[in-house]
């Protein structure tokens, strides 16, 4: 049987001429999943929230501090390699200027080109569900 994982996922979003843009990052080519973009995040440790979890992660993947705001449903996939739980987070950047320190590359993308980019298959709905929030958030 697959192990459990439970990740901690963030959604960094920046208002800019009256569009969202979402931080998104690239993984390595050696990483589990590697190629695919994700919105930044990662395992979470022994004893650790997912909030806490979500500000180690892109402290050490891309150098900035974020505050987490508002949850979203958890999500469950299950991979050949493991049976994965997904805490997604609205986040907002506090401090810094993002880095590639442990992606492949990063970029801010606005929400409605979300769904051209190549994120894993747990990601699927939540990607189309945050898209449709900020499209609708962005709307006069």
């Amino acid at each position: 049987m697959a192990p459990q994982v439970d990740v901690a996922i963030g959604i960094l979003v920046q208002q800019r001429d009256g569009r969202a843009w979402v931080l998104i990052a690239r993984r390595r080519d050696d990483a589990v999943l590697g190629g695919y973009w994700e919105l930044p995040g990662g395992k979470l440790e022994q004893g650790e929230s997912p909030a806490q979890c979500l500000v180690r992660e892109y402290k050490e993947e891309l150098g900035i501090t974020v505050e987490v705001g508002q949850g979203l449903p958890a999500i469950e996939f299950a991979y050949d390699h493991a049976h994965v739980r997904l805490h997604p987070f609205y986040c907002t950047l506090f401090a810094g200027v993002p880095r590639n320190l442990h992606v492949a590359e990063h970029r801010w993308v606005p929400a409605e080109e979300l769904t051209q980019y190549q994120f894993p298959p747990a990601n699927t709905a939540l990607i189309k569900t945050v898209r449709l929030a900020l499209l609708g958030a962005a709307s006069p």
